[in-house]
């Protein structure tokens, strides 16, 4: 269906959300700068025309243009849902105890520095990211293994699975993680085998994702940690504060300070090129574009979400964010510029949709 004949069936709310999505996809696609992330070898592998934008809302509509079924690793995009999980199984303050929630001002693999007790600073930079993993509960490693697939899917809606390359790359190539979880073994901050935990860890990174899977894990938190399509909970509510104000605080890195000043979001980015990011009761979004900054966010996402944020008041500060009306001012986005070249291949139409709800609805295996 071609994006005409799609928004020509559309009711008038839905159409200005499709027509801004399609504005914006064409706006950005011929950006062309950052770089692919190569320090995981496998993921040197990615197209970097590859583009989506998609968003679910708390009621499982669904708007989305581009690449958004397009698969990746979910990468660093993993770590709040896992943060979640983290808190369920220990508690607060036992993760308090372990990790921070300050932002660290470092690069999101950094070994220079833990805080002032020896933890690192908080669960969204690989540190934190290792030690929270080292914190899920299980027997063994098959059932943490199967805890954290279990807690990922339920937040997507469906049965993921590990890229084995993926996972086998990370796993040869992971000095640099290997060291910091040495240096938190030392201060105890991890208690149990360090290889296990590092292999927990890769395996996170590893599982296969869409824009969509991600735009439904956001909506998920978004929706107080109910999955918006299945109504299944997914995520404790109790600990749903906790996980957006890091992710806000602490979720772009060494961006995350200029991201809280021009976008406004809670938001998380991964060096596979996701960015994902929540408007609190209302949708998750998710952008997907390979090429990254030197701080290993998605060039086209940040591009994509300030415009957003700049032109339909997504900000968390902003008085439609207040009112809860973010997308019925999507439409103020404008017309693509013809100022920026064209230099990818053109990518799918955008096609918009509402998900039934069926709460039976099993997980399925990923396809």
């Amino acid at each position: 269906m071609s994006a005409q004949t799609a928004t020509e069936s559309l009711p008038p709310d839905r159409e200005r959300i499709l027509r801004a999505l399609n504005a914006l996809h064409a706006r950005y696609r011929g950006v062309d700068s950052g770089r692919i992330a190569d320090y995981i070898p496998e993921l040197s592998k990615a197209d970097p025309t590859c583009f989506a934008i998609s968003i679910v809302t708390v009621e499982g509509e669904v708007f989305e243009v581009g690449d958004f079924e397009r698969s990746f690793t979910i990468q660093s995009l993993s770590k709040p849902f896992t943060h979640a999980l983290a808190l369920a199984d220990r508690g607060r303050a036992n993760v308090m105890q372990r990790v921070g929630v300050e932002p660290s001002g470092d690069s999101f693999d950094s070994i220079i520095r833990l805080d002032a007790n020896n933890r690192p600073h908080n669960p969204m930079i690989n540190a934190g990211a290792i030690a929270v993993t080292g914190m899920i509960a299980g027997d063994d490693q098959d059932e943490r293994l199967e805890r954290m697939l279990e807690m990922l899917g339920r937040t997507m809606g469906r049965r993921p699975s590990i890229d084995e390359a993926v996972f086998a790359s990370e796993r040869t190539t992971g000095h640099r993680n290997r060291a910091m979880a040495h240096l938190m073994l030392n201060f105890g901050i991890l208690d149990r085998d360090v290889e296990e935990i590092l292999d927990l860890y890769f395996k996170q990174c590893s599982v296969i994702v869409t824009a969509r899977d991600m735009a439904t894990m956001a909506a998920t938190l978004a929706n107080g940690g109910i999955n918006p399509k299945t109504g299944e909970r997914a995520v404790k509510r109790e600990y749903i504060r906790d996980v957006l104000t890091v992710m806000h605080t602490c979720g772009m890195y060494n961006y995350a300070g200029e991201w809280a000043y021009t976008v406004g979001l809670p938001a998380k980015s991964g060096v596979s090129g996701g960015i994902i990011a929540v408007v609190p009761g209302q949708f998750g979004i998710c952008v997907y574009s390979p090429p990254v900054d030197e701080r290993g966010n998605s060039v086209r996402g940040i591009r994509v979400f300030e415009d957003l944020s700049r032109n339909s008041g997504m900000h968390v500060f902003e008085t439609w964010h207040q009112l809860g009306q973010v997308l019925n001012h999507i439409d103020k986005v404008e017309d693509p510029a013809p100022a920026l070249p064209d230099t990818t291949q053109s990518v799918g139409d955008a096609t918009v949709y509402k998900r039934e709800l069926d709460l039976g609805e099993p997980l399925t295996d990923a396809g």
